[in-house]
């Protein structure tokens, strides 16, 4: 069996093959040595490393495929056209996991809804284990897995759109919109990645999509409907101020302990998801108020001469600086940039009034510059570095920092992750 791609999920899923006694060669097409942690992988378990290319010929009975590494990828055709099985990480580990699965998937917001609904089972009391595009490969989380134990998982297109045995017994939809386009190329490939997570399902599931939702079509079990803007008759909805299962009042909007309209879309999912998985409305209820949001989304830094710093380094597309945008009123200092997704941002001209002056980062920052420069205060700044020594020398005391980039980070950052603690760092380190 061949692993195409080193990152966490790959080696991972390597781990998890060794360990049944498969034979497992490492492939990527950056060299093992300039992977720290494959290099470590390989020389613990003593595995062969295959430096992937054009001319990789399909050797294997089985490849699995990293959710980072694109199904185009000339050496998958060549296995395609040698029909060699491909298979992502979720994939793989779908007929060995234990108890049933609750998968959430949508263009923004996931690990929000995903993290608050595992708050919502342990203050109901439900056996639950959390992971996929959260943090923990799927692959790792079989040898904890139960037969009375939820797996609950966020789950991004990259991992849907090689499922087939995978089933979520307890599927969501959170919002489609434009992602991923350098990858998918279009919004209806992008759209049918997202939805094998609803047609992998079997008749006794349940799928819970917003009241709107085309995605309807691809249910095969019984659907539940969320409503942010009014009731909904059967799921959840939003009725004079209160947050309602079934109609039946859960908590006051205005009380979830994470503002934001957004939000009460995010608390209602996860409510859906955990009270079909046997969740009960106290707990829910205690949940929804308590939780204060996940790292790098929209997340405090802190206050300095006045001036409040917001992370919200998970926003990779326009949608979701969108989102964070909406979130102030005025005053804002937005860093937007990174490296290009293929992805349009004049939408964030909408919010031009909230915004002081927009300062720019990344490979992306011309294009962005292109596009906005003639509705909003513009400022190429380059780097993290500069952006924030740039913010701190002219904010006022009212104002807003905001890191929200609206791309990917792979020009300058490993992940998102790196981007916003490195922000939070340089935040920290300005003197009082």
């Amino acid at each position: 069996m061949l692993v195409a791609g080193l990152g966490k999920s790959g080696r991972a899923a390597a781990e998890f093959v060794h360990s049944r006694g498969g034979t497992v060669t490492l492939g990527d097409e950056k060299p093992l040595q300039s992977m720290p942690d494959g290099a470590v992988l390989a020389a613990r378990l003593d595995l062969k490393f295959e430096l992937l290319s054009e001319s990789t010929k399909p050797e294997f009975d089985l490849i699995v495929q990293s959710p980072g590494v694109p199904l185009e990828k000339p050496y998958f055709e060549n296995a395609r056209n040698a029909r060699v099985k491909i298979v992502g990480e979720v994939e793989l580990a779908a007929p060995f996991l234990l108890g049933p699965v609750i998968g959430i998937t949508g263009s923004n917001g996931k690990t929000t809804t995903t993290t608050w609904a595992q708050k919502m089972m342990e203050a109901s009391g439900v056996p639950c284990q959390s992971g996929g595009n959260l943090g923990r490969p799927v692959t790792d989380m079989v040898a904890t897995s139960h037969e009375d134990q939820w797996n609950l998982l966020e789950l991004s297109s990259f991992q849907l759109e090689t499922v087939e045995a995978f089933q979520a017994r307890i599927a969501a939809v959170l919002n489609l919109t434009a992602n991923h386009m350098d990858r998918h190329h279009t919004m209806e490939a992008y759209v049918a990645a997202k939805a094998r997570l609803l047609q992998t399902q079997s008749r006794s599931s349940f799928a819970v999509l917003d009241c709107k939702s085309e995605l309807a079509r691809e249910v095969k079990g019984e659907l539940v409907r969320f409503n942010a803007f009014g009731p909904a008759e059967k799921g959840a909805g939003l009725e004079d101020g209160w947050i309602t299962w079934n109609g039946f009042r859960v908590v006051e909007a205005a009380n979830l302990g994470i503002p934001g309209q957004h939000n009460v879309e995010n608390c209602m999912v996860a409510m859906a998801v955990v009270m079909l998985a046997g969740g009960n409305v106290t707990g829910v209820a205690e949940a929804a108020r308590e939780f204060r949001g996940v790292e790098h989304r929209i997340e405090f830094v802190r206050e300095r001469r006045g001036v409040k710093y917001y992370n919200d380094s998970k926003s990779t597309t326009a949608e979701a600086t969108s989102t964070a945008l909406g979130a102030f009123e005025i005053g804002v200092w937005l860093i937007l940039g990174g490296s290009d997704k293929g992805l349009d941002y004049t939408s964030l001209i909408l919010f031009s009034p909230r915004v002081t002056k927009v300062l720019l980062i990344g490979k992306i920052a011309e294009l962005l510059k292109s596009q906005l420069g003639q509705h909003m205060p513009i400022e190429v700044c380059g780097t993290l570095a500069e952006a924030v020594e740039t913010a701190s020398c002219n904010a006022k005391p009212g104002d807003t920092v905001l890191l929200s980039p609206g791309t990917a980070s792979y020009d300058q950052f490993v992940n998102y992750e790196e981007r916003g603690r490195a922000f939070k760092q340089l935040v920290t380190a300005l003197l009082d």
